[in-house]
């Protein structure tokens, strides 16, 4: 018998990192809500493919009961990575290993979401729930929700991303801005709308990259391409002149004044594109601490927001839910078993982050397309520990 006994708990957040810890935490008998923003499991769709870790995220699901399901759902087709520069030249491609001895098998991150959600006790997940704020309320924790619903948990476990309104109770510090923001666009019927594009992606994912610029581009089930520009930039202007780029001129004006340098071949994503993002690009500090609290933890981008290009960030969310659900089955009291996830979770992210940053300084140095080929190169073959979620 854990040390939960009755508690509720309450895991804000319905990403991958939120789904399997309740997953987990409910095949050992404990009481798990899940409040999550989006209102409904419907309400928007879901970003980039997906690489799951065999350590990590495929180990989670592992636990979850769910690796059937990965495997009738995952993408096999997105078995290679394609290297450019910046004139669409073609530098490296990457074979994936999607099997054997350290596979890292691609999945859309709709299906496992519906994986997950799917493996879940009907009405876990309470949707149009937005997090505002929450306090302590003696030994239990006040959720206040957007709309004015309120609940009070025994445990509360924010998932909730970057800008996590749990993280406020647990800690002051703050991530910060890494100096590089993405733009992120989806180009539906891409075959018809960006067809040279579409040839040189090849049917599964492609990086760019030259002039302390990237762009990333991956293929959708649908026959869509999402893809992220990014660059290097502290200038609000980059970002105001992109949201007020309603046409398509206007957003290949923009592409070619903030990419200087770089092809036409890539105008038409910015011509075709339905809509454009603005993501700036965040980091926690790689030596973060904070003491444990008894009933209050974070997980995924809420503990240890990192940017994307070692693509460990949803491998990492999923592997907090594995450490701390099991943890928190086990004898030890919900402080202790708190306290102990945070420990280890902290080890491993300080050393996580730090390799992540490497990574991103490299993507966007003025050597990059050297410096990032060099290194799949000298992997001969095997799966490079180094991978970017496009």
């Amino acid at each position: 018998m854990s040390a939960l006994g009755e508690k509720k708990i309450a895991v804000i957040g319905g990403g991958p990192g939120g789904l399997t810890l309740a997953r987990l935490l409910q095949l050992g008998g404990a009481q798990v809500s899940v409040y999550e923003r989006d209102k409904s499991r419907s309400a928007r769709v879901q970003g980039s493919a997906l690489d799951l870790h065999e350590d990590s995220g495929l180990a989670a699901l592992e636990a979850a009961g769910l690796l059937d399901a990965f495997w009738s759902n995952y993408r096999p087709d997105l078995d290679r990575l394609r290297l450019v520069d910046a004139k669409g030249t073609v530098l490296h491609d990457h074979a994936r290993r999607m099997t054997g001895a350290g596979k890292r098998p691609e999945i859309e991150r709709g299906p496992l979401r519906e994986i997950l959600l799917d493996s879940l006790q009907p009405g876990t997940v309470q949707w149009d729930c937005q997090l505002t704020s929450a306090e302590m309320q003696g030994e239990q924790v006040l959720l206040r929700f957007a709309g004015g619903r309120t609940v009070l948990a025994d445990i509360a476990i924010g998932s909730d991303g970057a800008n996590s309104r749990l993280r406020e109770l647990v800690t002051p510090i703050r991530p910060e801005y890494v100096g590089v923001s993405l733009v992120e666009g989806l180009v539906p019927e891409a075959r018809q709308a960006i067809p040279e594009l579409w040839n040189l992606l090849g049917g599964a994912a492609l990086i760019a990259l030259g002039g302390e610029r990237t762009i990333g581009m991956g293929t959708k089930p649908d026959g869509s391409v999402l893809f992220y520009a990014g660059l290097k930039t502290d200038d609000v202007t980059a970002r105001q002149t992109m949201e007020d780029a309603n046409g398509p001129d206007q957003r290949v004006a923009w592409f070619h004044a903030n990419f200087a340098g770089w092809s036409e071949l890539w105008d038409p994503l910015f011509r075709e594109a339905v809509s454009m993002t603005w993501r700036p690009l965040l980091v926690c500090p790689t030596n973060q601490y904070w003491e444990p609290k008894a009933n209050v933890t974070l997980i995924g981008d809420a503990a240890h927001v990192m940017p994307p290009y070692a693509g460990e960030g949803v491998n990492m969310a999923m592997l907090d839910a594995l450490v701390l659900s099991k943890l928190l089955l086990g004898k030890n009291t919900t402080f202790e078993a708190i306290a102990a996830y945070e420990s280890e979770m902290f080890a491993r992210m300080q050393r996580m982050i730090a390799d992540t940053m490497v990574n991103t300084e490299m993507f966007y140095a003025p050597d990059a397309s050297d410096r990032v080929v060099a290194l799949f190169r000298s992997f001969a073959g095997a799966d490079a520990t180094l991978s970017a979620e496009v």
